[in-house]
Order: structure tokens, then C-alpha cells, then sequence
């Protein structure tokens, strides 16, 4: 038996990305997004409202950065998704974030989040409210990296949002090997 649930966003795993941008004045501002992913090999798209303070600075500077929120963090992530920027302007500050200005981006990377994904604005669809952003670097504090000097999923500890039942989840553990598994069933 299966249980229809209608049409709704519900799909497994919803990332939990921190959008930072930096305002008109320089502050430094984040939110909490779900719903997006990367949609072309040098582009991220994500589903954002208009009416954001994040929305606004992205518009205005054309640019931002999206952090994976990780474990460690967990209170601070969630805090920038339920506090606006339009009413509360130093939530950056409030979070616990420290800013660390983008070699690459007029956007702040958050020093807290070890891995960033730092873009440039393509387009934002008004209608849609669908942003999308072209990745020009990704950026990775090497506390997570392993010896290899690759990153380590465990010492990044990211999360996903369980949008079921309004839960954080953090990434478990590794259960194969991407492109190798399916050949046993050639």
C-alpha cells in the first residue's frame, strides 16, 4: 500500500543552503534556502521570494555565496531562515557568522561553514522566483580536508532539511561507491 500525499515539495534530500550577500552599506547578510541544486555543470538554482533582503542585495550586487549548512551550526542556520533582513539587519552578527570577503564574488563566505560555493547572478525570475547563479569557485576551508586533501563528508558534517517532517538531518554515513556499485549488476 502507498499513501498518496498530492502535490507538494517533498522530496529527499532538500539541501540546506546559507545564501550570504553583502547589502547596499557592506553588511553582511544570510538566509536559509531548501529548495534549489545545481542545475548545469557551472550553474546553481535556487527558489527564493522577491521580497528577501537576501533577494534585494543580490540584485543589486550580482552576486552571492551559498555554504552548506553543517551540524555544528545547526542553530545559527536555522536562525537566518526564520529572522528577515528586512526587520532584523545585523542577523549575520546576531547568528554567530563572521564574514570573510570572496576573492572571486562581491558576496562575504561564512567563516563558520567550511564549504562555499561562490557565484556570480545569471538571472532571478520574478514570476518563478527562481535564482540562478553561475559557480565561479568553491571554496573549502581545509579543516574538513583529509589527508588526500579532499574533502572529508564527515569532519564537513553537512545537513539536509526533512521537509516530511520539518527536521535537520545530518549526512550519514557512506553506503558505496558513485559510479562503481551498479556494475554488479551488469
Amino acid at each position: 500500500m502507498r499513501k498518496n500525499l498530492g502535490a507538494k515539495p517533498l522530496t529527499y534530500p532538500q539541501p540546506v543552503y546559507i545564501i550570504a550577500t553583502y547589502g547596499e552599506d557592506g553588511t553582511p547578510n544570510a538566509m536559509n534556502a531548501a529548495w534549489g541544486g545545481i542545475s548545469e555543470m557551472k550553474e546553481i538554482s535556487i527558489c527564493i521570494s522577491a521580497g528577501h533582503k537576501t533577494t534585494a542585495n543580490i540584485l543589486k550586487r550580482k552576486a552571492f555565496t551559498v555554504s552548506m549548512a553543517e551540524a555544528g551550526q545547526v542553530a545559527a542556520c536555522d536562525y537566518v531562515g526564520i529572522v528577515s533582513g528586512n526587520k532584523v539587519p545585523d542577523k549575520f552578527a546576531k547568528a554567530g557568522f563572521h564574514a570573510i570577503k570572496s576573492d572571486f564574488v562581491d558576496a562575504p563566505l561564512i567563516e563558520e561553514l567550511s564549504v562555499a560555493v561562490e557565484c556570480k547572478l545569471i538571472d532571478f525570475n520574478l514570476e518563478t522566483g527562481i535564482l540562478r547563479g553561475e559557480i565561479v569557485n568553491v571554496s573549502v576551508d581545509e579543516r574538513v580536508l583529509n589527508e588526500n586533501g579532499k574533502v572529508d563528508a564527515a569532519k564537513v558534517a553537512p545537513i539536509v532539511f526533512d521537509p516530511f517532517n520539518n527536521d535537520y538531518l545530518k549526512v550519514g554515513e557512506k553506503v558505496g561507491k558513485a559510479f562503481s556499485e551498479g556494475k554488479q549488476l551488469k
